[in-house]
């Protein structure tokens, strides 16, 4: 700037804060030699926009500044956004003493932070202050209700209005899509357009949502097609809500496709999208939002670190966990907890322990998320007797922590420890899942427990009214095959309602090799290389069962064969693996 002055230092600072870039604004901000409330109140703007309400909340702290009604709205949202709710009634009181009017923009933030906190009488105290309610402060308190789950109080102040306005009837839709009412919803929006009322963006997103939650994959198309008829795909929200909603149904390509004919994004959409590009392999391109984001949010942090654990590189998000330490950002039980799974996957006990420590620091040790992915950890770590001992001092109120270590005795190879604990579990009175029915099968298989195995892949039907899934069969497959009813094996293949894949017949082939069954395991080597030519495996097994039974150039033969089509054998692969 040739000509530093107040104008031109507030110009450039606003400009920078109001396009995102907060790290240039904050820098310039910070070298601006008589620092004014319009800088000041253009950095609290630009902090609370993108996502940092801490450091809105702490710069309008250290400005001592009263502030507008703008200023102070924009702070009270931020107190909402981090939570401080103490901290906005704080302001509140500030505002009544310095005899500050409330106009509708700041009754309207006073009343959402009292509403999202659970302090609906001050919402309405604050309500009744104004002589004629607008709409956004109807709305707050509507919003307030329904969050905690007084859709009565929300409906009757809806009903204060006889000609009420789109944003009161997104409010209350909204409301009920909180409170798990998506068809009173669905409801309310068909009255709405009877009404005549013309819905907005908003309205849109909000029925997607009740759509999604509700599975009509074929009613967020329409809504789909409606919004590319209205131009409602152009909105962020709108276009989140359709990414989210796509994502969910398994539809990761159809988000993909929509998130490249977007124009224009915010950080909410593109946390989603590093999570959609992870969840169907494109880590390259998750890592390619995520670098080029502006403005990087927990979440994008959080996306990331869980994107790249599970699309095999940990140490790739192990980098990234102590990047965000380095640089003393905000870590939360979600960072920590996909940390510590990063750990898991490299069998790392030293570095595993190491960011356990720091959620000891920052006091987060007894988290149930951080403890469950602790007990995880212990036992891929093979450190079962460790996880048992976290598993101890829990809590235990869900399912999720009960499957860890389920699976943690299961995949070590203890399989009565396993069922010891599922009776534990039924006894604690927390109902299993498919997961846990997954876990259950898979230590009966281990084990050879063919009873134990039958009565609960029974079970999970009749008492859990499950359906079985292709990995409970497949655990119930390789168990029959295992102890040698092969003939029961060949029968629940027979009533699987899915089609039986190579490695499901291959746990057939084994069981023929190790029971000595010529006949069958020659037909079942001849569905695999049908449905798999390149399956080693199925060479390997069938070359196996001739030799055990002597049949030694027949065994030569499958093996010449093997070599002709140049059919690699597996690294590490062992015919005595059953």
């Amino acid at each position: 700037m040739p000509h530093k002055n107040d104008f031109s230092w507030n110009l450039v600072i606003s400009g920078f804060a109001k396009a995102g870039e907060l790290e240039v604004a904050g820098a310039l901000f910070d070298d601006m030699p008589r620092k004014n409330g319009f800088a000041c109140y253009s950095m609290i703007h630009g902090y609370a926009r993108n996502g940092e309400a801490k450091k809105a909340i702490e710069l309008f702290t250290e400005s001592g500044s009263s502030g507008d009604a703008f200023v102070l709205a924009t702070v009270i949202g931020a107190c909402v956004d981090l939570g401080a709710i103490e901290y906005g009634k704080q302001i509140h009181a500030h505002m009544l003493v310095a005899g500050i009017e409330l106009d509708p923009v700041l009754c309207s933030s006073l009343i959402n932070l009292y509403g999202k906190c659970g302090d609906l009488d001050g919402a309405s105290r604050v309500l009744n202050l104004m002589t004629e309610p607008d709409d956004f402060s109807l709305s707050a308190l509507i919003s307030g209700y329904a969050t905690c789950g007084r859709m009565t109080d929300a409906r009757r102040i809806f009903d204060r209005k006889s000609d009420p306005s789109v944003v009161l009837w997104n409010s209350l839709i909204s409301g009920h899509v909180l409170n798990n009412e998506e068809i009173k919803a669905l409801a309310l929006f068909n009255r709405m357009q009877e009404k005549g009322v013309r819905q907005d963006f908003s309205s849109i997103a909000v029925i997607l949502r009740a759509c999604s939650s509700l599975c009509i994959l074929e009613q967020v198309k329409q809504m789909h097609g409606h919004a590319y008829k209205v131009g409602a795909i152009s909105d962020v929200i709108v276009a989140s809500t359709l990414i989210d909603s796509y994502s969910k149904f398994g539809w990761p390509n159809d988000a993909c496709k929509l998130f490249s004919e977007l124009e224009a994004y915010d950080t909410i959409l593109l946390n989603s999208m590093i999570a959609v590009y992870s969840s169907c392999g494109r880590i390259e391109d998750a890592k390619q939002i995520f670098m080029t984001m502006p403005n990087k949010s927990l979440i994008s942090w959080n996306s990331m670190i869980v994107g790249l654990s599970q699309n095999g590189c940990p140490v790739e998000a192990l980098d990234l966990f102590f990047k965000m330490n380095k640089l003393n950002l905000r870590i939360d039980k979600f960072t920590l907890a996909s940390a510590i799974s990063a750990c898991a996957s490299i069998s790392s006990i030293e570095l595993g322990e190491q960011v356990f420590a720091k959620a000891t620091h920052i006091g987060l040790e007894s988290d149930q998320i951080i403890s469950t992915s602790l007990v995880d950890f212990y036992c891929k770590c093979g450190l079962v007797e460790c996880g048992r001992k976290i598993f101890d001092t829990m809590t235990k109120s869900d399912e999720i922590s009960w499957n860890s270590m389920l699976m943690g005795y299961a995949t070590n190879g203890h399989g009565f420890e396993a069922l010891l604990l599922f009776n534990e579990m039924i006894n604690a009175g927390v109902g299993p899942t498919n997961v846990t029915f997954i876990t259950v099968l898979s230590a009966c298989d281990h084990c050879g427990l063919l009873e134990e195995g039958r009565k609960w892949f029974n079970s999970m039907k009749r008492d859990y009214h499950y359906d079985p899934g292709i990995e409970h069969y497949s655990c119930m497959v390789d168990l029959f095959a295992r102890v040698g009813c092969l003939e029961e094996a060949m029968n629940l293949i027979g009533e699987m309602p899915f089609k039986a894949d190579a490695s499901l017949w291959l746990s057939v082939l084994r069981g023929c090799v190790a029971h000595g069954d010529k006949t069958l395991g020659k037909e079942v080597a001849e569905r695999i290389i049908e449905l798999d030519p390149g399956n080693s495996s199925a060479y390997v097994q069938l070359s196996s069962l001739f030799a055990t039974s002597g049949e030694w150039e027949t065994s030569a033969i499958v093996r010449k064969i093997m070599r002709e089509k140049q059919i690699q054998k597996n690294p590490g692969f062992s015919c005595a693996d059953s």
